[in-house]
């Protein structure tokens, strides 16, 4: 259901469901009509936030960071799942970055930190994250020349965090995408997660049309011992 709450603002509902239908969770997301990326919800978010629903014992006082948040849905879900949850975009997009504090607004998480980290560059913002348990990144592989700055930075952090994990869902939009010589270069590797697994192998998740018939695909990254 999309409910208008202002003349430039949409605000969506999600509702995560077990798939017996015993548990749900709902969700708020206020979208900006807008034409920058981290303004409203994108098919990529609505996976992996099935993901975090999916696994969310997992998650409970676990402390998660959202790379490239935007609207937030993922970091959303964790936190409303019992999640220490640190919301990020980059420091150069103040805009996105008062997404991610209206999103937690509108969810009564006043509590969730929101904070400014630009891909590829070790700031002291990063440097002074807490111990990371999980991180969560949805559509960060969007614009290949800002794949070794987004592998760079999950690098650094899963390094620095030896047990972390990093959870990104990706789009196809291309037959030749690949980062397998990237996640080679800064010693990384992943496993593919098949979205059969937590039943989001559908065109449409949590009440809403997505991800429609958009090709998305799941991975969690891990540091190379």
């Amino acid at each position: 259901m999309n409910k208008s709450v202002s003349p430039c603002i949409v605000q969506k509902t999600f509702t995560f469901k077990n798939h017996d239908g015993a548990q749900s969770l709902v969700v708020s997301i206020p979208e900006i009509l807008d034409p920058q990326y981290g303004m409203y919800v994108w098919p990529c978010a609505v996976v992996l936030a099935q993901y975090v629903w999916t696994t969310r014992e997992k998650l409970q006082n676990k402390t998660v960071l959202e790379l490239g948040a935007g609207v937030s849905l993922p970091g959303i879900v964790a936190a409303k799942c019992g999640s220490q949850v640190i919301l990020s975009d980059s420091a150069e997009l103040p805009l996105c970055l008062s997404n991610c504090k209206r999103s937690c607004e509108v969810n009564d998480l006043l509590g969730v930190p929101v904070v400014g980290l630009t891909w590829g560059e070790v700031s002291p913002e990063l440097m002074s994250l807490p111990a990371l348990d999980v991180i969560l990144g949805s559509d960060v592989f969007y614009e290949p020349e800002d794949f070794e700055d987004v592998l760079v930075t999950v690098s650094f952090l899963l390094k620095r965090n030896s047990s972390c994990q990093f959870w990104t869902t990706y789009q196809e939009r291309s037959t030749d995408w690949t980062i397998e010589t990237l996640l080679h270069k800064w010693s990384l590797q992943c496993t593919n997660i098949p979205l059969d697994t937590f039943h989001a192998d559908k065109n449409h998740l949590a009440g809403s049309s997505l991800p429609g018939d958009h090709t998305i695909q799941m991975m969690i990254v891990t540091a190379k011992l």
